[in-house]
């Protein structure tokens, strides 16, 4: 079984996800023992950030680094756990929200949980349609 960059990269729909961890320098850590929990927004996920914010963010290591630790929960949290949770930490050090809403998962009122429990040899994957921000970023 493959970690999870390299299940993510076999995907073929988290491009911009894997150049935002190589920018970040978040790559090794990322296929490291683990366990993560990834909420991996996918390359349509990123389009939706006006391209001169998504450049401006993948030029700020720091604000880059932010966002995208904020999409990982140390920890292996599959979906039948995620559905019986209100919020969940962050590697990023604060929380995303977890509401289900007609049967979906919901992160932050906003971004959509598209697949659950992709799994990995160091942790799972849940695929989401919108990049999380934390409020610091």
């Amino acid at each position: 079984m493959q970690d999870i960059i390299d299940t993510a990269v076999a995907a073929g729909t988290f491009n911009t996800l894997a150049t935002a961890l190589t920018a970040a320098g978040l790559i090794d850590t990322l296929k490291g023992t683990g366990p993560f929990t990834v909420l991996a927004p996918t390359d349509d996920a990123f389009a939706k950030i006006p391209q001169a914010d998504l450049d401006a963010l993948l030029a700020d290591k720091a604000k880059l680094t932010a966002v995208l630790t904020y999409h990982v929960i140390a920890g292996n949290v599959p979906a039948a756990t995620v559905v019986t949770l209100t919020e969940a930490a962050t590697v990023e050090g604060s929380k995303v929200t977890i509401a289900v809403v007609d049967g979906g998962v919901v992160l932050n009122g906003t971004s959509h949980v598209t697949a659950t429990d992709i799994a990995a040899s160091n942790g799972v994957i849940h695929v989401i349609d919108s990049v999380l921000m934390p409020s610091a970023a």
